[in-house]
């Protein structure tokens, strides 16, 4: 079965536009939870523009689903908050200081060295890492090599895609990185622009999915859904 983890980055955003509690970011992933998704992903970045440190440590304590803290670990305090909030699965990324959002994989040759000790320390703290990649068999094995436990594969240009109505053309390097990573026994993510357009084709093409991670579309789905028929329907998809 391929889990949800739904992404609360957006509750947070719209919670610090106005000041204030509200919305109530941990009752929301307590509502998420209860409305059945398996797991709460969060992307503290270094700006705290969403997701604060502080709610980070909150989520720690309340939800009893799976707990997923993305972000960059050249961020000291980003390590410093993922060993000591200890969530069942790190998920390391790229980006740069002020980046809107997630938009590449790791290299994971040229920073081999680097990933290696980083990744060694997050598991003796018994986390487990997963890897931001693009599609792409070679950067798969160069994060079997790296000791990651799972990768999590970039989506944007699969949604693209299949928005244009190419969908075998998108998914056609997703299916080769999945067996690549089966292959090397990596665990297997998803996440970035999947909806409930594109998810059902993606999940029917690569079954050996672990775990997707969807935020900003299912918080927009809620708008007009409601977020437990919203959830719902994701975990559908999923099916």
């Amino acid at each position: 079965m391929t889990k949800l983890s739904v992404n609360i980055n957006k509750i947070a955003t719209l919670r610090n536009s106005r000041g204030g509690a509200i919305p109530n970011v941990l009752q929301t992933a307590i509502n998420i939870e209860h409305f059945g998704a398996d797991g709460i992903t969060v992307h503290p970045r270094p700006d705290e523009r969403h997701i604060r440190y502080a709610d980070v440590r909150e989520l720690q304590k309340n939800i009893t689903t799976e707990f997923n803290i993305e972000g960059n670990p050249d961020h000291q305090p980003f390590v410093d908050l993922v060993l000591e909030v200890r969530p069942d699965q790190v998920t390391l990324v790229p980006d740069t200081l002020g980046q809107l959002t997630s938009d590449h994989g790791w290299d994971t040759i040229a920073n081999c060295d680097y990933l290696k000790k980083i990744i060694s320390l997050f598991k003796k703290a018994g986390i487990r890492v997963s890897l931001f990649v693009d599609p792409n068999s070679a950067m798969v094995e160069g994060a079997a090599a790296v000791g990651t436990d799972r990768i999590e594969l970039y989506t944007e240009e699969y949604a693209r895609k299949y928005a244009a109505g190419l969908q075998e053309e998108a998914i056609a390097s997703y299916v080769e990185a999945a067996h690549k990573a089966q292959e090397l026994g990596l665990g297997l993510n998803a996440g970035h622009d999947l909806d409930l357009n594109n998810l059902h084709f993606f999940k029917k093409n690569i079954p050996c999915l672990d775990e997707v991670s969807i935020g900003h579309a299912l918080i927009a789905d809620a708008l007009y859904l409601g977020l437990e028929t919203t959830i719902h329907h994701y975990k559908r998809e999923l099916q």
